[in-house]
């Protein structure tokens, strides 16, 4: 291995792609502008869409409650809802988003609650639906105040204070700082969005450095160079692995301003809760760039290989293509609720980096975990590019037709 071999020829790749648009785009476009601008924009669009759902009057149905004039009459009032006439079909026009909820009245509701034993109300909802679940709480609340009004005024009627149907209150207080919180919420997109540039980063090289270079015809001419094979695939590699890190860093930076401009719109919309300061540990953005090296390592070495087998760049894509699922699926399995580190996830490649790198954006650091998993990885890292170079050696992968 001549290590002045493999710079001349990783610079002459560097110069080459430079001058590529493609590589140009998925290396410092996408990750510089794009995402930030697309996290941006999504946080925007779901503030302004919760917030206009909040500020709209629901329309809403009562189903019975002909003998309790005083509670519909207190609802249409209140002014936070909008009474429909009644429908037999009240369950379709809520599944239709025609009406937002109904309330269900049982017959002598009123009678019943001046005695002070009401029956159940029940309240209707499409589940998962924002503007029908924003109703439902309002109707709740509605019926929550009711509720307590009614017993104040009967305990008064007995002489007994308002407290006694509440004799304590339970509160809660969070213990955690406020950007350790929101560390931890925003902390599950960072894993994910880094190691898909990190990927996005290394899959244009590692196309235009092998079948883009057989479809050129320039791999002939490279191959008659005094540079031993192990130096010509190790100055590619290190060209892969340069797009691939540069996606990585361009992003981190970019993804610093993204978070405060991010945590003023999410906090305005009513996305966040209140008080909640959305930041994120810097020593864990050095961790989790520290954890990343091994990744694209793998990344760069595995595209290189699976590249280097096709005849063509469009060839090289239908093949590469695939390998963004694989890589996206454990990477979004990271932030399923439930799913946490432990040793036997620790071994798993990608789905691994993600966890460690959201408990370190949380300004957790698990030592054990974190050099197990950085271990792994590596090692999947070696053995990956061992078949790189191994590939490249053999005149059937390169001249396959």
């Amino acid at each position: 291995m001549n290590t002045r071999s493999i710079g001349t020829i990783y610079a002459k790749e560097l110069r080459d792609l430079l001058r590529d648009r493609r590589t140009l785009i998925s290396t410092i476009v996408i990750p510089t502008f794009v995402m930030p601008l697309i996290i941006i924009g999504f946080g925007k669009v779901t503030a302004m869409v919760i917030t206009k759902a909040r500020e709209e009057i629901p329309r809403v149905m009562m189903v019975g409650g002909a003998d309790s004039p005083r509670v519909r009459g207190e609802l249409e009032k209140s002014g936070k809802f909008r009474i429909e006439p009644a429908s037999a079909d009240w369950k379709g026009l809520i599944s239709d988003k025609r009406i937002r909820a109904a309330v269900e009245i049982p017959a002598g509701f009123e009678r019943a609650l001046e005695a002070g034993s009401a029956p159940a109300v029940t309240l209707y909802t499409y589940q998962g639906e924002i503007k029908s679940s924003i109703a439902v709480d309002q109707l709740d609340a509605f019926f929550t105040s009711l509720r307590d009004r009614t017993t104040a005024r009967l305990l008064a009627a007995r002489g007994l204070p308002a407290t006694v149907a509440r004799p304590f209150e339970v509160k809660r207080v969070n213990v955690a700082a406020p950007e350790k919180v929101g560390g931890n919420l925003f902390g599950g997109l960072v894993p994910y969005f880094i190691i898909f540039l990190c990927l996005a980063g290394a899959m244009y090289p590692a196309m235009d450095l092998t079948a883009g270079e057989k479809e050129r015809g320039t791999m002939e001419t490279l191959l008659c160079c005094p540079a031993a094979r192990t130096d010509i695939v190790l100055g590619k590699f290190l060209m892969v692995l340069t797009g691939s890190l540069g996606a990585v860093v361009l992003s981190l930076i970019s993804m610093g301003a993204t978070v405060a401009v991010a945590g003023n719109f999410l906090g305005a919309g009513g996305v966040a809760p209140a008080g909640l300061a959305i930041s994120i540990d810097p020593l864990g953005i050095l961790g989790v760039l520290a954890m990343v090296i091994p990744v694209a390592v793998l990344f760069s070495a595995l595209l290189f290989t699976i590249a280097l087998f096709a005849k063509s760049f469009k060839e090289a894509q239908s093949y590469l293509t695939p390998l963004m699922f694989v890589v996206i699926l454990p990477a979004m399995a990271a932030m399923l609720p439930g799913v946490e580190l432990n040793t036997r996830l620790a071994l798993v490649p990608i789905l691994n980096v993600s966890l460690v790198s959201k408990e370190m954006l949380s300004g957790v650091w698990h030592w054990g975990f974190i050099a197990m998993i950085f271990g792994s990885t590596a090692l999947y890292a070696a053995v990956a590019l061992g078949v790189a170079v191994m590939m490249f050696r053999r005149e059937e992968v390169i001249f396959r037709t």
